[in-house]
């Protein structure tokens, strides 16, 4: 993938933060910040995709809501135990 640099202004607490997570997970802290970005981007587009379903479809119930709250932990507990596992 092609990169580019950028310059952007963050206060500083937020980028002693950031370089100290870059140096636990042993990755450049452009690479933690493009990966953050990056969520934002899938995050938006993902809401973007709710909001047409339920512009065509209706809002979701309460049932729908728990149940999508259940998966979404469920798969967030794999995913942690998994990347704790990868890591022993």
């Amino acid at each position: 993938m092609a990169t580019k640099k950028v310059t952007v202004t963050l206060p500083e607490e937020l980028v002693e933060a950031l370089g100290v997570a870059a140096l636990e997970d042993g990755i450049p802290l452009s690479r933690l910040v493009a990966s953050a970005a990056e969520r934002e981007l899938r995050r938006r587009i993902g809401q973007r995709l709710v909001a047409e379903w339920q512009a065509e479809q209706g809002a979701f119930t309460a049932e729908e809501l728990a149940a999508a709250k259940a998966e979404m932990a469920a798969a967030d507990s794999q995913a942690h135990s998994g990347s704790a596992t990868a890591a022993a």
